[in-house]
């Protein structure tokens, strides 16, 4: 930042700029996946190259657009530096390890991811002076950051005794856990893996005469656990689904097979649910990615049932 700030003058704002931009493309990239990834399905689904192109277009600008901006003003719109600003760095710090623990979230055990969350809670109101002895003369600041502080030493301790507990959610500490909760109200799925399996169970279905719905599913994947807990579980859609053979796919592994699958399906990953009629067709108009609500989602097996 120091190097890039010292080529101001003689026209290097600009230069200061476009470098600032490549960088921030590593930054911004993961967070730009999900409507990257939106977008290039609507693409493959409709095949509308110009809307897809303008779209994509239309999102680059929006991300890069204000960076080049803020560069090439030399930082004259942004606000001066100053001992704020230490301030904001250490709490956006704090904000990016609890990003990084909602991440391992996916991939740890609830009882240890909540001892993260206690840890990054307690400590942090250490750092906001929660055990420091407050002067009769401090100010407003001083006393409202110490509460603060409190409060999240408090939530800390309650997360730890959630975790040895069994732990829940930081939000929930004390709820069932998150992948108990499907097996006991979890649709009658039918386990398929690879393009072969799915074939095979497409086949069976045809002789059947039945439509069937396919879902994509992975532990690491927060969206299908979410389906599986509030959708899935709905007696309405158990009901609606009476009618359809419904099939599987368990892509944690991300093997050979789960690759070749998504690959022949088009498809990035999970989350996704497919529907195929009668005649094992795919009715690619009615495929979803992502969570919908169960009376949403009941519309759409009634709209894919009609065709």
């Amino acid at each position: 930042q120091a190097r890039l700030s010292g080529k101001r003058s003689s026209g290097g704002a600009l230069k200061g700029a476009a470098v600032m931009g490549v960088l921030s493309a590593v930054i911004v990239g993961p967070c730009v996946a999900p409507p990257l990834a939106g977008a290039l399905l609507y693409i493959s689904q409709t095949g509308d190259a110009l809307l897809g192109g303008l779209a994509l277009f239309a999102l680059g600008l929006g991300f890069g657009l204000p960076l080049l901006l803020v560069g090439a003003a030399s930082g004259e719109i942004l606000p001066r530096a100053g001992a704020w600003m230490e301030t904001v760095r250490r709490g956006f710090g704090v904000i990016m390890l609890g990003v990084a623990i909602w991440f391992l979230e996916r991939v740890l055990p609830e009882a240890l991811s909540l001892m993260l969350w206690a840890t990054l809670l307690v400590t942090t109101a250490v750092f906001m002076g929660a055990l420091d002895r407050t002067d009769a003369m401090a100010g407003r600041a001083a006393r409202l950051g110490k509460g603060f502080g409190l409060v999240l030493m408090v939530y800390g301790g309650v997360l730890i005794v959630a975790a040895a507990s069994g732990g829940g959610t930081v939000l929930r500490p004390f709820a069932e856990p998150r992948l108990a909760a499907p097996a006991k109200q979890g649709l009658p799925f039918n386990p398929v893996s690879g393009p072969a399996g799915l074939q095979a169970a497409l086949a069976e279905a045809r002789l059947a005469g039945k439509p069937v719905m396919l879902d994509f599913y992975a532990d690491w994947c927060v969206t299908c656990v979410d389906m599986e807990t509030h959708t899935f579980s709905d007696p309405a859609v158990r009901a609606a689904l009476q009618d359809f053979i419904l099939l599987k796919t368990d892509v944690t592994a991300h093997n050979a097979m789960d690759q070749a699958l998504l690959q022949q399906l088009e498809l990035f990953g999970p989350p996704a649910i497919l529907f195929f009629n009668a005649e094992a067709t795919e009715i690619k108009s009615h495929r979803l990615v992502g969570f919908i609500k169960p009376e949403s989602f009941i519309r759409h097996i009634q709209q894919a049932l009609a065709l």
